[in-house]
Order: structure tokens, then sequence, then C-alpha cells
């Protein structure tokens, strides 16, 4: 095991480590633990209770977080004509189609997320192997296919993410920075929570929401107790 800091170990001897803790107070005491010299990403980690080995057991879907995320991504857009316009003025950092096919193809990969109009997918399917391992290929499930290509950026800019369990059945996703308010964090893990627990599936048996961890980048996870969240 790889030996932790100083101020790890400090904010360690904050926590009573078998507590569960409410959100609130957990989202203050990672506030407060937060002590790298840069903003510290505030990350939720929630472990479900399904198979993600069966098609119907996956959990995938995107959400506009309230408070944003304290980081405006760039974002590519496949589209041309009128789309390609929509995307420019909502604020896209890259719009274009077989040129940008070509400079991926060649190494360029200098953005965070991809949209794409549903009749370009034919050609950012070249580039599956590619974008796909990275996880920024476009999904209608998520809300990066679409033929509403200006609503989609604008989201994405004003903090929509995107979150999905893992092999494990584990879903981390980022809520904020540590310089956020505490109220405003609540509200963004409230937002994730909330949709989290309407994406249960319906093929998922016993206990849904295992178990939830809140962290900052550098520090410790906290363990909190929702009962809103607690799905059965």
């Amino acid at each position: 095991m790889p030996k932790r800091g100083k101020k790890y170990q400090t904010a360690l001897e904050k926590l009573e480590r078998t507590t569960l803790y409410d959100p609130a107070e957990a989202l203050r005491l990672v506030k407060e633990m937060a002590a790298a010299k840069f903003d510290e990403t505030v990350e939720v980690s929630v472990r479900l209770g399904i198979d993600v080995r069966h098609a119907d057991q996956q959990v995938r879907g995107a959400v506009v977080l309230p408070n944003g995320t304290g980081k405006s991504r760039k974002v590519l857009v496949f589209a041309k004509g009128d789309k390609a316009q929509d995307a420019q003025d909502a604020g896209a950092d890259y719009v274009g189609a077989e040129d940008m096919v070509e400079k991926i193809q060649g190494g360029w990969m200098d953005f965070e997320v991809t949209v794409a109009t549903p009749d370009m997918m034919s050609l950012v399917g070249r580039l599956g192997k590619l974008l796909g391992p990275r996880g920024l290929m476009p999904n209608p499930k998520t809300g990066t296919v679409t033929t509403d290509i200006g609503r989609a950026v604008k989201e994405i800019k004003a903090g929509k993410i995107e979150y999905r369990a893992d092999k494990a059945g584990i879903i981390h996703a980022p809520i904020g920075k540590a310089s956020f308010t505490g109220e405003g964090l609540l509200e963004n893990f409230t937002t994730l929570m909330d949709v989290i627990a309407r994406a249960k599936p319906a093929a998922a048996k016993g206990q849904y929401v295992k178990s939830v961890t809140v962290s900052s980048t550098m520090g410790p996870g906290i363990k909190v107790i929702n009962q809103r969240t607690a799905v059965k």
C-alpha cells in the first residue's frame, strides 16, 4: 500500500472511519480536508447492487448539475450546415465533420466531450476504436447524439455530466470543486443521487444503492448515509 502524506494522515484524524455521515456534514468535512494548493474536485462514488455483466442492468445517463462542476469542458461537435452554426453559436470549442475525423485519426485529442447529429454517426463510427476506450463516443442515452445541438452544447457548458457504472458496479462522478459553498455541493449531490435512484434497472434485485462515498482529489473518502437514496 502506498504511503500517504502528512496532510492525508491529518485529514484521517478528523474522521470516524466506521461512521456514516449525513451528506451535509460529509461535504463540510470534504471542504475542510481539501488542503492541496489547487482547487480540488469533489467526487461521489456510488456502489450499486447491480450485475453489469447483464445488458438489462446497465446504469448510464447524464444530468445537469444545478451549480455546475467548476470546470468548462472542451466540446467537439460533428455537424454540418445549420446544425454546425447552432453548435458554434452555443459555444462549442470545435465544430466539423470529415476534417475532424482526419485530425483525430492523426492523433489530435484536445477535447473532453463529443456531440454529434444523428446523420453524422456513420462518419463518427470510424473513430470507435479511438473514442470508445476514452468514453468519448457520442451516445443517445447521454444526449450527445441529438438534433438539438445548441441545447446539448449549452447544457454541457453549464455543468452537464455523464455517469456510468464501471465493471465493479460503481459510479464515480464529479459534483463540483472544494471552493464551492456547502449548499452548492449539497444541491449537486442531491440532484445526482436522485437521478441515479430513478435509473434503477427493473432487473436489479435486492438493495440498489449499497454505499455512497464523497471525497476530494487528494482527500480520504467519507461514507455517507442518505435515506432518500437507499433504494431497495
